[in-house]
């Protein structure tokens, strides 16, 4: 067991990206778990001269550039990536790699760190990038684990670090249910200092409450609420463009009254003539310092979870799923999950459970289901309706009803289960209230890391079974149990599905590349692509959205060519590549050798 210190966890009254006192224990737990099952030593010594060089620039003018831009912002604004690489864990993050390292450690390592302190500070960082064509990678928290974290594409790129000195809640509005924030405030600071104010409104949070409530929305994630679609109740954003220039977006562009921000622009999306928010979303094409974002009034609630016996139950379900959902009577955005999650999200590792290397029997899976507190199942749905008691006890009845016909489904409150059952994380986290419990299915490997793959559905069965058999098959066949939630929003869903590997174990991440390639690849066959991945398959997920010889992409490159002539912002992120890297063996495709990184090739086997 690797030894763990719980004194070092950051609080939020003392660090931005830390966790309020009241989270403490909980977060001291999550923690000791994660830690007991770890083999990795704390870091290993790089082999190479350090901090490793942007692509083209020499050491010489790398260090003069370097000494320039501490000039700029000061010494202890500028951190050179020079010293031992150390994954931390989820609170206690890196910025200067790829915690869940799929490749060896090395591979995606930024030269240095930049902490801007003010959008004039993010200017001149812009700036001296475009003086010494190097290129610069944004991060707001570098917590978007799963998906490359703080890790930049190009290797050598210096990564500019907005949360540690731009972590303000700007404005709340508490009579229009509006706030502004940079990029460094995380849902727990935002939900602290909405409860500060005494209005009665609600953060909506995603699973895992210590990423960047700026940052998540702009990489389009998802939360639980009726406000689970982040980007879409985002209103207003500020944009340092990748020429210096900042740019306001909506109602922000018509100044107001004597220098005074607009009063509208966290009220209306739109300025007049084309908006341009949706180009800053998961793209490289400027980096967004301040947002606005909708919050909800805070209404009654009741979560409930419905279970459902067998495995080929789930087509019946997404079917009653659809019309609920189009017609509101599922108030906010539920999830379907898998049964063996049950037993991963109680922080037990897998070898409790079972002693092989191979997926988990089914039957295995089945005999531990039935000691605890869901009984022996296949599917557990959570969800939570909204408004009036009679308003929810009407909405009950009908989703009760509907359910019902599944034969063997159970309706469950949460008054029915033990307090440490997950359905209680649920009703926090579906009335807004953060939380930090999803962390511990992390636990199911030794060194656990994850993937995501993340494809988008109609929410109908049909269209649903054909990802479905994708991904079971797949994970079958490349050696990994099937973690798949599935999240709907209405008329389509997020299939995500989590691939669970030991980052200490080389064949374990081989085999997850695999995995995630070989699904990536028969999705886009069948006509279903990810909404977004990890930075290593972007490439290969930008490529599947080729209707018309890739429109799109060549439409994304006209516009990156315009806005960032020299490339020096986020290269390769969203598989959109400026000219200065274009077509120069960069991307990593899956017929590609594997030019830019130590990662063997897949050989497209399992062995």
């Amino acid at each position: 067991m690797a030894s763990v210190d719980l004194t070092s966890i950051p609080l939020l009254d003392k660090k931005h990206s830390g966790v309020p006192s009241d989270y403490l224990e909980q977060a001291k737990g999550s923690k000791a778990r994660l830690y007991s099952n770890k083999t990795l030593p704390a870091s290993v010594p790089r082999d190479e001269e350090v901090p490793v060089l942007p692509p083209d620039v020499t050491r010489e003018i790398f260090d003069a550039a370097i000494a320039e831009l501490k000039r700029k912002l000061g010494e202890e604004n500028v951190e050179l990536n020079d010293k031992p690489l150390v994954d931390g864990w989820y609170l206690e993050h890196p910025n200067t790699h790829d915690a869940f390292h799929v490749v060896p450690q090395s591979d995606l390592v930024s030269s240095a760190t930049v902490y801007p302190g003010s959008t004039d500070e993010v200017v001149q960082i812009v700036r001296w990038a475009n003086d010494y064509l190097i290129p610069i990678y944004p991060i707001s928290m570098g917590r978007n684990l799963g998906y490359g974290g703080a890790a930049p594409r190009v290797r050598g790129s210096v990564v500019v670090d907005l949360g540690r000195r731009m972590n303000k809640v700007l404005k709340i509005d508490g009579s229009n249910a509006t706030c502004m924030v940079e990029p460094g405030v995380s849902y727990f600071k935002l939900h602290e200092e909405v409860q500060k104010t005494g209005y009665d409104l609600w953060v909506d949070v995603p699973d895992v409450a210590g990423g960047s409530v700026l940052g998540n929305a702009i990489d389009r994630g998802v939360g639980y609420t009726p406000y689970g679609d982040h980007f879409t109740n985002h209103c207003g954003l500020e944009v340092v463009l990748p020429s210096g220039e900042v740019l306001r977006t909506g109602m922000g562009a018509l100044p107001g009254k004597d220098g005074a921000d607009n009063p509208s622009w966290q009220a209306f999306q739109n300025p007049y003539g084309p908006t341009p928010d949706g180009i800053f979303s998961q793209s490289n094409f400027g980096i967004v310092t301040k947002m606005g974002m909708w919050l909800m009034p805070a209404t009654g609630h009741q979560s409930y979870m419905i279970t459902f016996p067998r495995d080929d139950d789930f087509e019946q379900i997404i079917e009653i799923i659809r019309p609920l959902a189009l017609n509101r009577i599922l108030g906010n955005i539920p999830q379907l999950r898998s049964v063996i999650q049950e037993l991963a999200v109680t922080g037990k590792p897998k070898s409790f459970f079972y002693d092989g290397k191979d997926p988990m029997p089914r039957e295995v899976v089945r005999s531990h289901a039935k000691n605890m507190p869901c009984g022996d199942i296949s599917w557990a749905f959570y969800g939570t309706v909204y408004g009036n008691k009679e308003t929810r006890d009407m909405q009950l009845e009908i989703i009760k009803r509907e359910f019902g016909k599944v034969a063997g489904a159970r309706f469950i409150l949460p008054e029915e289960m033990p307090p440490e059952h997950y359905i209680h994380s649920r009703v926090n986290v579906c009335s807004g209230t953060p939380e930090l419990r999803e962390l511990d299915w992390l636990n199911w490997q030794p060194n656990a890391a994850h993937l995501f793959f993340a494809p988008i559905t109609p929410t109908r069965g049909e269209d649903a079974r054909v990802i479905h058999e994708i991904v079971s098959r797949l994970h079958k066949k490349w050696g990994f149990d099937n973690f798949s939630t599935l999240c709907i929003a209405g008329r389509e869903m997020h299939w995500i599905a989590n691939i669970v590997y030991d980052r200490a174990d080389e064949d374990s991440k081989r085999r997850a590349v695999g995995l995630m390639r070989e699904m990536i690849e028969e999705a886009a066959k069948n006509g279903f692509g990810e909404y977004r991945t990890h930075l290593l398959f972007a490439d290969q997920v930008a490529r599947t959205y080729g209707w018309n010889n890739q429109a799109l992409m060549r439409f994304n490159e006209t516009i990156k060519d315009a806005l960032d002539p020299n490339g020096i912002l986020a290269p390769g992120r969203a598989g959109i590549w400026p000219r200065r890297f274009r077509g120069k063996g960069w991307e990593i495709l899956e017929e590609d050798e594997w030019r830019n990184s130590s990662l063997p090739k897949v050989d497209g086997s399992s062995k």
